[in-house]
């Protein structure tokens, strides 16, 4: 399971650094994709392939189903890991998140997410709530 907050940088050559513990979880490659919320998304090959089965099971004759597999897949990466723990970023996927310079990476249970650190800090990032909303919002799935 991902957890905790990094914050690190890409380098001219679209390069990221994974932090060592996600790393050590990740293996040798790894899935990158679009997130939602404008965020990337990092997968193990395993939680990937269980992501695959899941989406097996949507219906394509539906187009917000057939739209959402464009968003996911059509610019989801295999990446593998350098020496120095790094992997690239395809331009697409970096145009996509916004991201410059500084990243923040958090791990979300079974992926991590990469997001743009001014995206991130930005005080009108509504994917993110204040801590006394989620009581509230949380409520109707029982937690």
């Amino acid at each position: 399971m991902f957890m905790g907050t990094n914050y690190n940088s890409i380098d001219d050559k679209n390069r990221m650094i994974v932090p060592s513990r996600f790393r050590n979880e990740l293996g040798r490659s790894c899935v990158l994709t679009r997130g939602l919320d404008r965020c990337l998304y990092i997968y193990t090959m395993e939680d990937w392939q269980k992501q695959m089965e899941k989406i097996d099971k949507l219906p394509e004759s539906d187009p917000k189903v057939r739209a959402f597999i464009r968003h996911y897949l059509g610019n989801a990466a295999e990446c593998e890991f350098d020496k120095q723990g790094r992997i690239v970023i395809p331009q697409e996927l970096k145009s996509y998140a916004r991201v410059g310079k500084e990243l923040v990476t958090i791990g979300a249970r079974s992926k991590i997410e990469v997001w743009a650190r001014e995206v991130w800090e930005d005080p009108l990032n509504d994917s993110k709530m204040e801590t006394e909303d989620f009581g509230e919002a949380l409520k109707e799935y029982g937690f």
